[in-house]
């Protein structure tokens, strides 16, 4: 019998060409500034249009200022050389084709994998693209969403289908109950460092257990979106009462007799009892600790207290660590709440738990960058800006900012950061940064100790 993923897959394959690869139907394309004007550029110049511009949509997001008032320089600012062209083409290419644009300015900006969700653009039973490899952070609400490039984009755009091999299958269960204090990123951590980077790759995998059933809806889009750190092809939770509540009354959502229908056909969205899976890994949720990087991959974690292993040499070199040291109090520069893993309302207020009332150790940069303008407003309006600010936080406007680094706002060379992003690549956060992932909570903490802690020892 078959899984959600079956279903998903099955539901929009169109045929299967000669080579044994499908062409499947695509309900939704989301372009970003830093690739839009590509994909919409060849379309324009072969001289095609798009299929349905009211089923694609750009975000302004990757390389945009998100300092204060965007640096005073306006809707187009951008630290990145030459980066104010990928901003200024990209508007007037989507505008040319009629595709909605979350701008600089629009009070829907920001992050595409944060703006979709919170406006109903993504729906269980979906299939949706976007050239960003963390698009599978929307199959949270049981769409099967997956990153592509900017060619694919446009023949996304032009024919709402794209040509794909189908990947295997499996489902990753974590059973349990969670202890205080451990998340969804640490969930995700744990999973990759038991099973390596590549240990899912050729997969699409569905997250199942008790321990994902009981998590909120944003925390599913951070153990989704760590789905790429795994090398999967896509990830996807079956939509339940949560998924429901969460998008029931979303701007794009349907509403009204039209929200009925949708719902008794999202409840048979789930894999059959019987159903087969290529692979199947179950992970004891309580036996997950906080997790902390340590090396230049997300598979290099391990539990806060644990010591750095003897094994990476070149990782270790490059992060300034030496086998059999914790990471538990060591000294950081830097500290960075944000990305599209952990940048939600969800994620500041825990955040905002640990350093209320308290002050960011002397120096340590630490920063808050909000996943959309939406997020940024509810949390102004609980005040968490303030408790962030008060505490020396520097509080931001909404973007990618610096989870990555593209020639534009860094951290230091041979700064140590800690961060609730979702990559630790060298130089990621910039040229010769050191940096190491965890919880936002964990990343507050560390900046009011001025070292790696957990929050208890703020």
């Amino acid at each position: 019998m078959p899984s959600l993923f079956d279903k998903l897959w099955g539901s929009h394959e169109i045929a299967v060409t000669a080579g044994g690869a499908s062409i499947v139907h695509i309900d939704r394309v989301f372009l970003h500034e830093r690739t839009g004007a590509a994909a919409l550029g060849s379309l324009a110049a072969a001289g095609r249009s798009v299929w349905d511009a009211g089923r694609a949509f750009v975000a302004m997001d990757h390389i945009v200022d998100t300092r204060p008032g965007r640096g005073q320089a306006g809707r187009d600012a951008t630290l990145v050389p030459g980066g104010q062209a990928f901003i200024t083409e990209t508007r007037a290419a989507a505008k040319a084709a009629g595709i909605r644009v979350f701008d600089v300015g629009d009070p829907d900006q920001g992050i595409m994998h944060v703006v979709s969700p919170e406006l109903g653009i993504v729906l269980p039973g979906l299939t949706l693209v976007a050239p960003d490899s963390h698009t599978c952070t929307q199959g949270a609400v049981g769409a099967l969403a997956w990153g592509i490039g900017s060619t694919e984009a446009e023949h996304a755009l032009a024919t709402s289908t794209l040509r794909v091999s189908k990947p295997q299958s499996m489902r990753v269960r974590f059973e349990g109950v969670l202890a205080a204090g451990v998340t969804a990123k640490d969930m995700a951590l744990a999973l990759i460092a038991a099973h390596g980077a590549a240990g899912g790759q050729g997969f699409a995998i569905e997250f199942a257990g008790g321990a994902v059933t009981a998590l909120g809806m944003e925390a599913r889009m951070t153990l989704c979106n760590m789905a790429t750190e795994f090398a999967a092809f896509s990830a996807v939770i079956a939509p339940d009462d949560v998924t429901l509540d969460w998008l029931k009354g979303r701007r794009f959502a349907p509403n009204g007799a039209d929200w009925e229908r949708a719902v008794a056909a999202w409840r048979g969205l789930v894999s059959d009892a019987d159903a087969v899976f290529d692979r199947e890994i179950v992970m004891d949720a309580g036996a997950i600790r906080p997790m902390i990087s340590w090396g230049t991959s997300p598979a290099q974690s391990a539990p806060a207290g644990e010591v750095v292993p003897g094994s990476a040499e070149k990782a270790l070199a490059y992060m300034g660590l030496v086998a059999g040291q914790g990471l538990l109090g060591l000294k950081i520069d830097g500290a960075f709440i944000g990305s599209c893993t952990n940048a939600r309302l969800s994620d500041l207020r825990a955040a905002a738990e640990v350093v209320r009332g308290l002050r960011v150790a002397a120096g340590v940069r630490a920063l808050v960058v909000p996943g959309s303008s939406a997020v940024k407003r509810a949390a102004e309006a609980e005040g968490l800006d303030r408790v962030f600010t008060d505490a020396g936080f520097e509080w931001r406007e909404s973007g990618c900012s610096m989870c990555f680094f593209a020639g534009g706002e860094s951290f230091g060379a041979g700064e140590r950061v800690i961060s609730s992003t979702n990559r630790n690549f060298e130089s990621r956060q910039g040229k010769g940064t050191r940096t190491h992932i965890a919880s936002p909570a964990v990343v507050a903490a560390s900046a009011i100790a001025g070292v790696i802690a957990l929050p208890e020892d703020a």
